[in-house]
């Protein structure tokens, strides 16, 4: 039964992650966001093409997909039927974590737009900031203080991604976590191949930088 609600989990996190926030803000504008800055539908180009309220707007509802979805996980034994007690602490977090994994699937290729999504990168946060928050926050702070020093977003995503699996071990010795930790962080990372090959070339873009439109 437990495979059962491991199977909801990741189908129903992956359609809930897979809403393209950017995209649809864009639209709303009139403004075709795949079209526009780097092309991608993830809150750093929403920032650079539809201005920093809708681009904040973008970053907090594709974290809220993340762990949204990692809560809705433990609701599927509920809504089977069940208690959700008989679960125990282990199977539930296995069910928030693989509800988180399929967000971030939904995300970085969503279904609506051809498999072609996001980098992961906020949505990633919000299912941390659920099952690992300590952390979530340390590589929050790492984010932060990258961007703030260098304004590229992907190097200090991307930096995160790599801190995120370590710290996880380090707070919680659990080895399933940290598997899963890791796959997630390699999604974030494959995600930006694109803009590592920029970073090494020196084109990437930096926060405040202008590409025209495609």
């Amino acid at each position: 039964m437990f495979w059962i609600y491991v199977i909801c989990a990741v189908v129903i996190a992956y359609f809930l992650g897979s809403l393209p926030t950017g995209y649809l803000v864009g639209r709303a504008r009139g403004i075709d966001i795949r079209k526009e800055g780097s092309g991608n539908i993830g809150a750093t180009n929403a920032l650079r093409v539809l201005g920093p309220t809708l681009g904040i707007l973008v970053l907090l509802i594709d974290l809220l997909k993340g762990m949204a979805a990692c809560y809705a996980a433990i609701w599927i034994p509920r809504l089977w039927g069940g208690s959700g007690s008989e679960l125990g602490a282990h199977r539930e977090l296995i069910l928030m974590l693989v509800g988180g994994l399929g967000a971030v699937l939904g995300h970085s290729f969503t279904c609506w737009l051809g498999f072609k999504g996001g980098k992961g990168v906020a949505t990633t946060g919000g299912v941390f900031l659920a099952v690992a928050l300590k952390p979530a926050l340390i590589c929050l702070a790492i984010f932060v203080i990258l961007v703030a020093l260098t304004r590229y977003v992907s190097l200090a995503s991307i930096t995160a991604a790599i801190c995120l699996p370590g710290l996880v071990y380090y707070f919680h010795r659990d080895i399933f976590l940290t598997a899963l930790t890791l796959l997630v962080a390699l999604l974030v990372i494959y995600r930006h191949r694109s803009n590592i090959q920029r970073l090494l070339k020196g084109t990437e873009l930096k926060i405040g930088d202008h590409k025209k439109s495609k």
